[in-house]
């Protein structure tokens, strides 16, 4: 099974820092957030990793490569625990670049033939999940036992038309709607889906059939989703673990004090700040 990163968007909302560094590599502590993607994907039993990027993140492509200089450096000097936090993921890396921004359909589509006749997770990097059982083995777990398309999803009890809300089956396993920002009253479920899921071989094949279709604008996976969950054959899954939203600057700076309030070395300097804000 492969694991896709949607990673090529422009990262607006954080310029102008996103100016000249993708917004993927912008740390939550001291890992940048696309790490804990790709740690995800590894813990999950996914070696086999696609990255849809963009000319301006070659940043990435460097990031995931060895860094042979300061390899030498840590070796000459026996700093071992240097040398460890500087080594590539023990998966393959690849990257794919989508040449033009035309939505995240089309974007998936650039990887269509590399996916071939196996099912893949795909994470969007605004989406960061902790907890004891990666958020993409829980995906893979509703997969083996319903050989359907999975969306990952939570629970949010209030206000949900910011969201794409599933329309669950009584098994509290299959999805029989999807509605993207229901007007309030009107959502089906309090079930948000989230930025991860896991599509089969035949979701691809209904996403280049909507494409064909498609005539200006950017292009979603709307199209595809629908006529899988017609078809019965998407299932949702609702995830275990803490969820990060790093989707925009109060969401990222949540979980950098998140991080720093479970980090041993950090958080006496954050009780410290809070405490001299009183």
């Amino acid at each position: 099974m492969k694991g896709i990163i949607v990673a090529a968007g422009y990262g607006t909302r954080f310029l102008p820092a996103t100016k000249t560094v993708a917004k993927e590599l912008l740390p939550v502590g001291l890992k940048p957030s696309i790490a804990y993607i790709v740690d995800e994907f590894v813990a999950s039993g996914i070696n086999d990793i696609i990255i849809i990027s963009s000319r301006r993140k070659k940043a990435l492509e460097d990031y995931f490569d060895r860094e042979i200089e300061l390899e030498s450096i840590f070796l000459k000097e026996g700093k071992q625990d240097k040398l460890a936090l500087i080594q590539p993921p023990e998966a393959s890396v690849s990257f794919v670049r989508q040449t033009e921004m035309k939505g995240t359909g089309h974007a998936l589509l650039q990887v269509k033939n590399l996916v071939g006749n196996e099912p893949c997770v795909v994470a969007y990097p605004d989406d960061l999940h902790l907890g004891t059982v990666p958020l993409a083995r829980q995906l893979i777990s509703i997969y083996e036992k319903t050989g359907k398309c999975v969306l990952a999803t939570i629970h949010e009890p209030g206000d949900v038309s910011r969201y794409g809300v599933v329309d669950p089956k009584s098994d509290g396993v299959g999805v029989q709607g999807f509605i993207e920002k229901p007007a309030v009253g009107k959502e089906p479920s309090h079930e948000v889906s989230i930025g991860r899921y896991l599509y089969t071989p035949e979701f691809f094949d209904k996403l280049e059939e909507g494409w064909a279709q498609h005539k200006s604008g950017e292009y979603y996976h709307s199209y595809a989703l629908d006529r899988m969950i017609e078809a019965d054959k998407v299932a949702y899954c609702r995830v275990e673990g803490t969820r990060l939203d790093t989707g925009d600057p109060a969401g990222y700076l949540e979980a950098i004090l998140y991080n720093a309030a479970h980090d041993p070395q950090l958080k006496p300097v954050l009780v410290k700040f809070f405490q001299s804000m009183r």
